[in-house]
């Protein structure tokens, strides 16, 4: 049987086949431990490792030695928020971030809260943008860190990253960004930016589950955490465990792919993106979520009012795997907390689905996206 269309691209994507080549070889053949460099097998994996930095490094403007690999984007999300909190305590207790973020981001936001931590976390607007006036007049001399992301994960809006690093900068604020969705998908570059910490993960670039890294800033300002993880030192010390070389040698592949494909990708999955829009709204009723321009190239947010959005997703799915929103809240019934906080009614969030187009989608799939959509809201809204 044929598989669905896949445009669900920011739960996951699949592993590119040129990085699980070049990953294959450290599973059976090049299987040392990185740490264990006295013999070849650990010089092998401390230098597959070390051409990973290097790859990284080059994606967001940083020095190698500047990445420390994590499990994943939440676990980097947990050791920036924990570890500056924890490392900064005695000067101020105070967090900024905003109401769209991830709930890596928000859940750890929420433990703080209970150990006495002050969280603010900013509106957005109808878009998904903070407000920069807003930030400035919320920062306090508590304040510590400013945590916002750089693309949201649901609505594709981009944060002003720069603007945020600057206002951080000048009041002497650590800045922090969840940058998971945008990594590899346009460009960044921490310096330019003035950000201090960036967390990636792996699998939204076409690289692998279960790796990720934090970009930390050693130099104007040094950044200084506490660790989470506790072991044999690590990752500076940082993030303590034996290295998943094969893992990071696909996120290193993965991210020197995105870089040199980066531009070619961008206007293929954009002009594929509008077309899907044109394609449903020139037949039906149909609104956009977010910003119509200061997206994602590969994101479309899409409103069919007095469409159930789960009936769409369940009427559609042998011939198309879309979503409603963040995998991490599939089965979250409540309505989507990046919509509500935009100021969407809940007849709103509940009638919104998201498109993640890829670099392998074509214009076939598209072409049959807009038409298997189109008959089955024309279907609901006729009940």
């Amino acid at each position: 049987m044929k598989r669905p269309i896949y445009l669900d691209t920011h739960a996951t994507t699949p592993v590119d086949r040129r990085v699980l080549e070049g990953m294959l070889p450290y599973f059976c053949e090049k299987f040392g431990n990185a740490s264990s460099i006295d013999h070849i097998y650990g010089n092998e994996a401390y230098s597959a490792v070390s051409k990973a930095r290097l790859e990284i490094a080059k994606v967001i403007g940083c020095e190698p030695e500047e990445i420390i690999f994590t499990s994943g984007a939440t676990e980097s999300d947990n050791l920036a928020i924990f570890g500056i909190a924890n490392k900064m305590k005695e000067k101020g207790n105070h967090i900024i971030t905003s109401k769209i973020e991830h709930k890596a981001i928000l859940d750890s936001c929420r433990h703080l809260e209970l150990q006495g931590y002050k969280i603010t976390y900013l509106d957005v607007n109808n878009n998904g943008e903070i407000s920069l006036n807003d930030l400035i007049k919320e920062i306090t001399s508590e304040t510590i860190l400013i945590s916002i992301m750089s693309a949201n994960n649901e609505v594709g809006t981009i944060a002003p990253l720069k603007e945020i690093g600057r206002i951080a900068h000048e009041k002497n604020i650590i800045f922090h960004t969840d940058a998971a969705q945008a990594y590899g998908h346009i460009p960044l570059n921490v310096i330019d930016m003035n950000i201090d910490m960036m967390s990636i993960s792996g699998h939204k670039i076409y690289g692998p589950k279960g790796i990720g890294a934090l970009y930390i800033r050693n130099r104007n300002p040094l950044v200084k955490l506490v660790p989470i993880i506790f072991g044999g030192g690590h990752e500076k010390g940082f993030r303590s465990g034996t290295l998943n070389v094969p893992s990071i040698v696909g996120l290193g592949i993965a991210s020197e792919l995105s870089r040199i494909e980066m531009n070619e990708t961008s206007k293929k999955v954009s002009m594929l993106r509008d077309r899907l829009f044109n394609g449903i709204h020139s037949r039906v009723k149909v609104e956009i979520n977010g910003s119509s321009k200061n997206k994602l190239p590969h994101n479309l947010n899409l409103y069919f009012e007095g469409v159930d959005a789960k009936a769409l997703i369940n009427e559609v799915k042998d011939v198309l795997a879309i979503s409603t929103g963040s995998a991490c809240n599939s089965e979250d019934m409540n309505p989507s907390h990046v919509l509500s906080s935009m100021g969407m009614e809940e007849d709103r969030a509940y009638c919104s689905v998201r498109f993640g187009l890829g670099k392998e989608t074509t214009e076939e799939d598209i072409e049959i996206a807009i038409d298997k959509i189109v008959d089955v809201v024309t279907k609901l809204r006729s009940l």
